[in-house]
């Protein structure tokens, strides 16, 4: 009972800054106030308001820390002085409060802050709040725009370099959350899916890979004044995405993926054409400093969580690169997991056009019938075969070498890759043949963030908004940042104490 007045004493200033604001509320000068300024005025009131209230409760706690008996650190050494009164700032969503302590001591030694560990207190002077909005603002848009918005949401002034710390330290996390997260359960017969892609992002000098730094020095500009065709200002750096997701078979004919004559279906068969497989719980993993091989690594860890006895049909799905259908192999093979790798149908076609600009001129529909001609050939697992037709077309036309490099660099690409083109079994199996969902996380993941105009990335600012948009586009956001604290809590407090344990008062 003796708490109870002491807990109305220590609210008082809050009681007075409500009182205030009723009373201002209801003024002459407010009650001939637009809606606009009256919600100005509410906000900027309300908000001091709710930093008193915060003040109030940190004092109260203040007012209640007990003295503890013995405070050791973790290699053993106690902290025999114990002194009240140590504050330290804390700048929230509401404004900048004090918090004050008993400091544990040792001449020689940092000191200890039991107290802080009860309201798990980051290291630096922004609350965990804070950082959680820096982070959700620098992953929309622009460093700049996230200052602005988080002023203009709490009105506190954040600098741009400590709203890109601020959204580095929020993504510290990454790996390890999904390193530990148990994925949903699914049907034992859907599909475990895994796609790979890559997207150049524009970097500071010091940032880019020793190989392309090299070769942006040595790199010389024919004109002073301008860039010349095939030169470029900047030079990027490969971020590698891979993205993990369940889909139930969908069993397709070609018919189901090529439209009939005059790009409709031929009238004799009015049936919807059967979709292809829908992707579910998907989760990508994005980097700018691991390569392409790491990336899949991770990827191929979520697949074995979802999937750890591999008793479910593995799919990769690659746009014909060939470190990711190296790196997807030595996985499967390490791991004793076997998985049908495909080529991206799409990304196929695109050859076959380049190959039918050789022998038809632009805008002749007869190119169109003759790719649809050739696709189904591709389609129907004969890609050597169609290499083979585009190959003689070419030399009986007489073609010249440089009339004829987008046909061989399709013929080429069809015989090399025929391997993962086995798309017959693919539709029969009821397996995904295009790699939509990750060329659409590159777009979102990458483009739609990082080519925004004149931006050019540092390494860390860089790896820590691909992460975070991840996390977002993952629908995570929420169970990471929960499991982010948690961590803090873990390596901020409970590290710094003799067996990791916060000594509490008796």
């Amino acid at each position: 009972m003796a708490a109870e007045p002491e807990r109305l004493i220590r609210f008082a200033c809050s009681k007075e800054l409500f009182e205030a604001l009723v009373a201002t509320m209801g003024n002459g000068v407010a009650l001939s106030c637009s809606h606009a300024e009256l919600e100005t005025m509410v906000v900027e009131l309300g908000r001091e308001l709710l930093r008193q209230v915060l003040q109030d409760n940190l004092d109260l706690r203040s007012a209640g820390e007990e003295r503890l008996d013995a405070v050791v650190d973790a290699a053993g050494i106690d902290r025999p002085r114990a002194e009240a009164g140590h504050v330290r700032q804390l700048q929230t969503v509401l404004g900048t409060v004090e918090v004050n302590r008993i400091a544990y001591r040792r001449p020689g030694q940092e000191n200890l802050h039991p107290a802080d560990a009860g309201l798990n207190l980051p290291t630096e002077r922004y609350s965990h709040g804070l950082r959680a909005l820096a982070a959700v603002e620098a992953s929309r848009g622009s460093f700049d725009d996230a200052v602005a918005a988080i002023e203009g949401a709490t009105g506190q002034k954040v600098g741009k370099r400590q709203v890109e710390a601020l959204a580095a330290a929020a993504a510290s996390d990454f790996d390890d959350f999904y390193a530990t997260r148990k994925p949903a359960s699914a049907d034992p017969g859907d599909l475990v899916v895994l796609s790979a892609d890559g997207k150049g992002i524009v970097m500071r000098p010091e940032a880019l890979r020793p190989a392309t730094a090299r070769a942006a020095k040595d790199a010389k500009a024919k004109l002073s004044t301008r860039l010349s065709k095939g030169e470029k200002r900047n030079r990027k750096r490969m971020a590698e995405l891979a993205a993990v997701y369940d889909a139930k078979p969908a069993p397709r004919t070609p018919g189901d993926i090529l439209a009939g004559q005059g790009g409709q279906r031929p009238a004799d068969t009015p049936a919807p054409v059967t979709p292809g497989p829908k992707a579910k719980a998907k989760v990508l993993f994005a980097s700018v400093v691991n390569s392409a091989a790491t990336v899949i690594a991770q990827a191929f860890d979520e697949a074995e969580r979802r999937d750890p006895g591999h008793l479910r049909s593995w799919v990769g799905l690659v746009d014909g690169n060939r470190e990711q259908i190296a790196a997807m192999n030595a996985e499967a093979k390490t791991r004793g997991v076997s998985i049908t790798i495909v080529i991206d149908f799409i990304h196929v076609l695109e050859y076959l056009w380049k190959a039918a600009w050789c022998f038809y001129g632009e805008g002749d529909p007869a190119a169109e019938a003759w790719v649809r001609q050739l696709a189904h050939g591709v389609l129907a697992s004969n890609a050597t075969v169609v290499a083979g037709i585009i190959r003689r077309r070419a030399t009986r036309g007489g073609l010249e070498a440089d009339k004829r490099t987008g046909a061989d660099a399709c013929a080429k690409y069809l015989t090399n890759k025929s391997p993962y083109l086995d798309y017959a079994r693919a539709l029969k199996e009821g397996l995904p043949i295009a790699t939509g969902v990750i060329e659409g996380a590159c777009r979102h993941l990458v483009a739609d963030r990082m080519a925004l105009t004149g931006a050019r990335w540092g390494l860390e600012g860089a790896e820590a908004v691909l992460q975070l948009r991840a996390l977002r586009s993952n629908g995570d956001w929420e169970a990471y940042y929960q499991f982010h604290q948690q961590q803090e809590l873990e390596r901020v407090h409970h590290s710094r104490y003799a067996n990791g344990v916060i000594p509490q008062a008796a």
